[in-house]
């Protein structure tokens, strides 16, 4: 049977996963091993002080041997290793159980590190730190600085990764011994390496201050003997726009908006408008609102109209029971009888 096209690409679709969804990573097996380990290492320490419980201690452990180093406690151990849901642990210590017991029983103070016993050599799932790749080889820089103390070793303790160094913020280099630029060497000899930030004004430098830069980083110039920030706020052609001010910042500047009363300013709110917008005036060194309805000369040119004033202008309305014609506001005749007949309190019969 041949699907047409649609369905065909309908099916396609059905098949893709959604749009944005996540696939979780499996642990390899030398994080499964190194969990278990764990959790093996901490149910020791939590069985440490316990014993057989029958409340014989002496006779139990002269008949029955040591609680210590018991089968007993070997199970206790091991019951708390997996949840039940874990279906990975459950498989890896079933596959495994033999090798702890083993170790457990006639290994376990001839290799007392069960990580390395058991991960390392017998499962060869990971490698000592300081060590990574198939075969654990050193990491760039030796097993016991990987990166010269400055870096992650890519693949330190697995069989993965390929030795090279990811350096920390400030370092570079194969051994990440050399520093980026911003930042200087501190100190420096045959096993150790530190490099520490420059002044915010040195692109490269020589020392902690300003005074020590090499080159000036941008937004910062040379005056004299020091890397100083430039005002750029200062320049004859202002940087920021007609209706937004200029704010100086170490390095660089801001542009921010003027205040809504302003027409151009020099900083920020309305004290610092250059001009006021069209209902604003200047009123104590700031520019505030112009109440026309107060004004000497009538805004509201009409007989019987009403002036109220708004934020930047005002409006003109006839009063309620009037009616606006081309010159004026006549009352109309509803509103002749409610001024006749004004609406009068209700009576206690009323209520």
């Amino acid at each position: 049977m041949h699907l047409p096209p649609a369905a065909t690409f309908g099916l396609l679709l059905m098949l893709l996963p959604p749009p944005g969804a996540v696939t979780s990573r499996k642990p390899t097996m030398c994080q499964r091993c190194r969990t278990l380990v764990d959790k093996f290492n901490q149910g020791m320490v939590n069985t440490a002080r316990k014993n057989f419980g029958g409340g014989n201690t002496a006779w139990e452990e002269k008949t029955l041997s040591k609680y210590e180093s018991s089968e007993i406690r070997l199970l206790e151990i091991m019951e708390g290793l997996c949840d039940s849901s874990d279906f990975e642990c459950n498989q890896l210590l079933e596959q495994q159980e033999e090798q702890l017991e083993a170790w457990w029983q006639t290994l376990k103070k001839e290799y007392p590190n069960l990580f390395e016993w058991f991960c390392v050599h017998t499962l060869k799932a990971c490698c000592l730190p300081g060590t990574y790749g198939p075969d654990c080889q050193e990491c760039q820089g030796g097993s016991e600085r990987p990166c010269s103390g400055n870096g992650h070793c890519n693949g330190d303790g697995s069989r993965q990764g390929d030795g090279s160094c990811q350096c920390h913020v400030g370092y570079k280099g194969p051994l990440c011994i050399d520093c980026v630029d911003g930042y200087f060497s501190l100190l420096r000899n045959e096993t150790h390496s530190f490099c520490t930030a420059c002044d915010e004004s040195c692109k490269t430098c020589s020392g902690p201050t300003n005074k020590d830069c090499v080159e000036c980083e941008v937004g910062w110039a040379r005056v004299e003997d020091a890397c100083l920030d430039v005002n750029e706020c200062a320049a004859e052609t202002p940087p920021c726009s007609d209706g937004q001010y200029c704010e100086n910042v170490n390095g660089s500047y801001t542009c921010e908006e003027c205040d809504s009363t302003c027409v151009g300013c020099t900083g920020k709110g309305p004290a610092n408008c250059k001009e006021c917008i069209s209902g604003y005036s200047k009123q104590n060194g700031e520019c505030a609102d112009i109440d026309e309805c107060s004004l000497a000369t009538k805004v509201c040119k009409k007989e019987n109209e009403n002036c109220y004033n708004t934020p930047g202008s005002f409006v003109c309305v006839c009063p309620e029971g009037f009616e606006e014609t081309e010159d004026a506001c006549i009352q109309t005749a509803e509103g002749e009888v409610a001024e006749e007949n004004p609406t009068q309190p209700p009576s206690r019969e009323d209520l």
